[in-house]
């Protein structure tokens, strides 16, 4: 690499909404472990999935990102609310989920935050890289998927298809044990 490195004092404008997104990921996450309520906890989660996505945007990964929307955003989050209304979990907010251990969490929750930050800090304090799409980027992970992993693609597709016809057998409850 030729040339200046850049200083962590001048940020560009990718920089800047790297950090703000990184901002809204770790305050959206830690709304979702302190709300009392589940179902606001679920779309706390959809808030800290979305820019989690934006930060892989901003990172030129953008293969990654749309798996994240549609997987985790889509996906998870989905099924999260459904179960949620499935098992008729109470939605206003519940004093059985509050263990009353708040204070040892914070303390132990802000000592491993000052451990990875300063780990971070230290090995990366001269690291510079340069945002240009590299491996990640979704041309080269699709041909890898379709040239290369073809068989084992569809065979989990085939075992995710046997788990999902297992689920709904065993959820209907029209259907008498013999």
């Amino acid at each position: 690499m030729t040339g200046a490195v850049p200083s962590y004092l001048s940020p560009t404008g990718q920089e800047i909404v790297f950090l703000l997104l990184g901002a809204v990921t770790v305050g959206s996450a830690l709304l979702v472990v302190t709300t009392r309520q589940l179902v606001h906890a679920a779309l706390w989660l959809v808030l800290c999935f979305g820019a989690l996505a934006g930060c892989y945007l901003v990172l030129t990964a953008e293969f990654v990102a749309w798996v994240q929307v549609l997987i985790y955003v889509g996906a998870v989050v989905a099924l999260l609310l459904f179960g949620i209304m499935l098992t008729r979990a109470p939605i206003g907010r519940s004093a059985d989920l509050d263990s009353g251990n708040r204070v040892v969490a914070a303390i132990v929750a802000l000592a491993t935050a000052a451990v990875l930050v300063t780990v971070v800090i230290d090995g990366f304090r001269t690291a510079y890289a340069d945002l240009t799409p590299g491996r990640g980027a979704a041309s080269e992970v699709g041909s890898s998927l379709f040239r290369n992993w073809v068989l084992p693609f569809e065979a989990l597709s085939v075992l995710l298809l046997a788990a999902l016809i297992g689920a709904i057998v065993l959820s209907r409850t029209d259907i008498r044990g013999r």
